[in-house]
């Protein structure tokens, strides 16, 4: 990974246009060819970022970063306070809790509980950024994506658009929807859902274990 701290301004040509004024910024390249650009603030959020695959021209006192798109973010380097490299090695990823872990099996031993004529393709499904909890077919044989959280939060649902960009980009998958599921899901993170397509399921953990009825509640 290359952390670069420096005086930049940033304008992004694709879809739409956007410029980020000269200002002191972190620089991120990540080995995969992501680059992300951060201020001192704002979370875990870039202010702008280019998600590979993308090629990476450093023209000196200008980095050029272009996608298979042709969309463009150009990262012009008024004057670099750091510039470092540094090797990270291999991630394990992210390990789930107890709860959630057990509810991404029970949920893989019975997809039919999240929708009728959901079936398994595979659970964790690789994709470059990381594994998709599970990856099903439904009844019309259309891939669904599916993030399971214990608690359904804003983060899990960016998470699932990453997962659902990666996967657009092998073809043989043909047309995919997500799915978010929990055992509970917050008001802004269901309205994020669905404004992007993605069907929410709030499973009843004990219910689903067999604790309790069989009825399972989806919104």
């Amino acid at each position: 990974m290359r952390l670069v701290i420096a005086r930049c301004s940033v304008d992004y040509a694709g879809r739409l246009s956007a410029h980020l004024p000269e200002a002191t910024r972190l620089i991120m390249v990540k080995a995969d060819g992501c680059v992300a650009i951060h201020a001192d603030g704002g979370a875990y959020k870039p202010l702008n970022w280019m998600n590979s695959p993308n090629t990476i021209a450093d023209n000196g006192d200008h980095w050029v970063v272009t996608n298979p798109k042709g969309e463009t973010l150009t990262i012009t380097l008024h004057e670099i306070v750091s510039d470092s490299a540094h090797e990270l090695g291999e991630d394990p990823g992210l390990r789930k809790d107890g709860v959630e872990a057990h509810l991404q099996e029970l949920l893989a031993a019975a997809p039919e509980s999240m929708e009728d004529g959901l079936r398994l393709v595979r659970r964790e499904y690789p994709t470059a950024i990381g594994p998709v909890d599970l990856l099903c077919r439904d009844a019309n044989g259309h891939v669904v994506a599916i993030e399971v959280k214990r608690r359904g939060e804003i983060d899990g649902v960016e998470q699932l658009t990453r997962y659902i960009e990666r996967l657009h980009l092998d073809s043989s998958l043909g047309e995919i929807r997500g799915m978010f599921v929990a055992q509970a899901i917050k008001p802004q993170a269901r309205v994020l859902a669905e404004s992007r397509g993605y069907r929410c399921v709030e499973i009843d953990y004990d219910a689903l274990r067999g604790l309790a009825p069989d009825e399972l509640r989806l919104f």
